[in-house]
């Protein structure tokens, strides 16, 4: 059993709640997911400033799952809080949602279409994955126009929004998978296997892909490597 830390941002406590539950149901064989709340607080909007600024708040949270003896863990958000120097911080995987729907997505087709909170928020989506070298396998980005903090009192509208844009993703762009670039459309709001039957092509989405590929790391004994990401500390001053 692969214990799995999935960390949650200082949400107003209804919205905590509706993610704390919406991860926790992706324990089940092999996982068990636990909760650690932390004070960033993407709710009210992050700039890259602020993006930055909560990465020692993640990495902090990500030493607590490891003291605490969790065998991996996960950050909320497309954003990838905290990841790539959390993964020099501790000793147990460190998975960035975006990443891991990248990844998992490439398993199941090769071209992409990512619907978005806002328009606003593309380029900074499209800087992420050239960052991560997948650009190429993106067939197109619409948005479902909605921002975080409006989406639940939106519901209806948004998903009819949301349903719009990926089928427009999947007929004028030739998009075979589809990725909501914001968990808060789905899986909060939304639930993937309802989505992907509606749309007729797969959905991978932000919270569940992580979490089940950090349990599979974890239950395999893999870590991140060394010469990529040197210990804290390790290296003389």
């Amino acid at each position: 059993m692969a214990r799995v830390a999935f960390v949650i941002g200082d949400y107003p406590e209804e919205q905590f709640q509706l993610r704390a539950r919406t991860a926790l149901d992706y324990s089940g064989p092999g996982v068990e997911v636990g909760i650690i709340r932390v004070p960033a607080r993407p709710f009210d909007g992050l700039t890259p400033a602020e993006i930055e600024g909560a990465s020692p708040i993640f990495h902090e949270a990500f030493r607590t799952a490891e003291r605490e003896g969790y065998d991996a863990v996960v950050p909320l958000g497309m954003l990838d809080l905290g990841v790539d120097g959390g993964r020099s911080a501790v000793d147990i995987p460190v998975i960035g949602p975006l990443q891991a729907t990248l990844h998992v997505a490439a398993q199941l087709g090769d071209r992409f279409g990512i619907v978005c909170y806002h328009q606003a928020a593309i380029a900074r989506h499209r800087a992420q994955t050239r960052a991560y070298g997948m650009e190429d396998w993106i067939a197109g980005r619409r948005a479902s126009g909605f921002y975080v903090q409006h989406i639940a009192a939106n519901k209806n509208q948004m998903i009819d929004s949301f349903l719009a844009a990926a089928r427009a993703l999947i007929d004028e762009d030739g998009a075979q998978v589809i990725i909501p670039q914001g968990i808060t459309q789905c899986p909060v709001q939304m639930k993937p296997d309802w989505l992907s039957a509606e749309l007729g092509v797969p959905v991978v989405e932000g919270i569940g892909a992580p979490i089940r590929l950090a349990a599979m790391l974890a239950n395999l004994g893999l870590k991140h490597s060394r010469v990529r990401w040197q210990k804290s500390g390790s290296q003389p001053k």
